[in-house]
């Protein structure tokens, strides 16, 4: 049984507007169909992942890839062409098919594998969710002719699955016909087509308002499992702010996995710095790679709050609170030499999504540092740069703001720190925004 993917990426992106095809836009600091392949690629019930992309992009396509699983195919003037197009390119040794768009990443593997369970049994799979809204029927747009019984129509999605053999007799009797789904095609034969469950979150990306939400569930995007064979033993990370909280609970942490943390602010024993400081720190960090050579990673977990509204602030605290929670971050990324591979992990903070009355400058700061994750990790791709986004966290710093908070309501610096060390442990997340939550 051969089993292949076609994975539809062929549209010039005219609902979104602009040069560049919404399918080749970054997503948290990656092409949103590279998203969607690497779902795919970790199937190995694919024999072969087909893209079926537009003639002007073939050619940038192929220089993202390296994965022989994974071949280009020259997309036609319609969706239904395209598909047409990978159907004949799987070739008719392929038994079964799945097909998905492209600008879809978030599909789950769940979605992936209900679909493979449930296409070998039925031949035609669709994938689809309840609508929320109420459903109405019009005959023009300006009146409503009925309304439909909302619980009899659902709303489609991709993956949609076939036996091979069904899907190519269903295109090749609809040539001259433009339908946009493939579904439609075999129900067309009068063949069943069955269901299963998709996901709000599988989302389609077709315009800005859809990559806004994107990047938005990207915040709620889990750190992958810890891969058995990444050891942190013998390896160096620098630790920016790691005498308290977080930074603190990291260092003892990575100790037990055998790694050397190298712990760096104003009142460490070992590397003491003022990290606001260039020159500073630039000899800081200089001398680091002469004693221990290129960093396996930089965690920076320096930061400063304090409440006062922002009138009352004088220069010398704006110019504190910039320099200690953004510039000591940005010259730390700047200045440190890490191995290819290795990772940077910026701290940031829940308040980053709006400002904050009588923190404003902090959460401004924090939302600043998001962005330059997100960039930084575009511009270095041979890195893992992420930003690790903890929920209230009960650290020295956040108990002198907030005295009279429940601390069984707060994070422990602890299970942050857990949470960063998976991230060490494993490899492929870059340009992410992962939150630590209160289980």
């Amino acid at each position: 049984m051969t089993i292949k993917a076609i994975l539809l990426m062929g549209g010039e992106g005219q609902r979104f507007g602009g040069e560049t095809p919404k399918q080749f836009l970054n997503l948290s600091g990656k092409k949103i169909y590279l998203h969607t392949l690497e779902t795919f690629l970790d199937f190995p019930e694919f024999s072969e992942i087909l893209l079926v992309c537009h003639k002007s992009w073939m050619e940038s396509v192929a220089a993202d890839l390296s994965n022989p699983r994974v071949r280009i195919v020259e997309g036609g003037h319609s969706r239904q062409d395209s598909s047409y197009r990978g159907l004949i390119a799987c070739g008719k040794e392929t038994s079964y098919v799945v097909i998905h768009d492209a600008v879809r990443p978030f599909v789950s593997k769940k979605i992936i594998q209900d679909n493979l369970d449930a296409v070998q049994k039925h031949d035609a799979i669709d994938t689809c969710i309840p609508s929320a809204d109420t459903i109405v029927h019009v005959e023009t747009f300006d009146q409503i002719t009925s309304i439909p019984q909302r619980s009899k129509y659902l709303r489609g999605q991709t993956p949609q699955s076939f036996s091979y053999p069904l899907l190519l007799e269903a295109h090749e009797k609809a040539i001259s016909k433009n339908t946009s789904d493939d579904c439609k095609l075999v129900l067309d034969l009068r063949h069943p087509v069955h269901i299963v469950s998709g996901s709000e979150h599988n989302i389609k990306i077709t315009d800005e308002l859809d990559l806004f939400l994107a990047e938005q569930l990207m915040r709620l995007k889990k750190i992958p499992p810890t891969h058995p064979s990444l050891s942190l033993k013998g390896k160096t990370f620098a630790i920016t702010g790691g005498t308290g909280g977080i930074g603190s609970a990291l260092a003892k942490l990575l100790e037990k996995e055998g790694a050397h943390p190298l712990i760096i602010s104003k009142s460490s024993s070992s590397y003491p710095a003022d990290l606001t400081n260039y020159p500073q720190t630039e000899a800081l960090f200089a001398s680091i790679r002469k004693k221990h050579g290129e960093l396996d990673g930089l965690i920076n977990c320096v930061g400063f709050l304090s409440l006062k509204p922002f009138q009352n602030l004088s220069q010398k605290e704006i110019d504190h609170y910039l320099s200690t929670n953004l510039h000591s971050l940005i010259y730390s990324c700047r200045l440190a030499k890490l191995k290819p591979g290795g990772h940077i992990v910026n701290l940031s903070s829940s308040s980053f999504t709006r400002g904050r009355k009588s923190y404003t400058l902090y959460s401004s700061a924090k939302a600043a540092i998001v962005n330059f994750t997100q960039g930084l990790a575009e511009e270095h791709p041979e890195l893992h740069i992420n930003a690790v986004i903890p929920q209230r966290t009960a650290t020295p710093m956040r108990k002198k703001s907030f005295p009279q908070e429940e601390t069984s309501t707060l994070l422990s610096p602890e299970e942050v720190a857990q949470e960063i060390l998976t991230l060490l442990k494993q490899s492929g997340t870059t340009g992410s925004l992962l939150e630590v939550r209160k289980k």
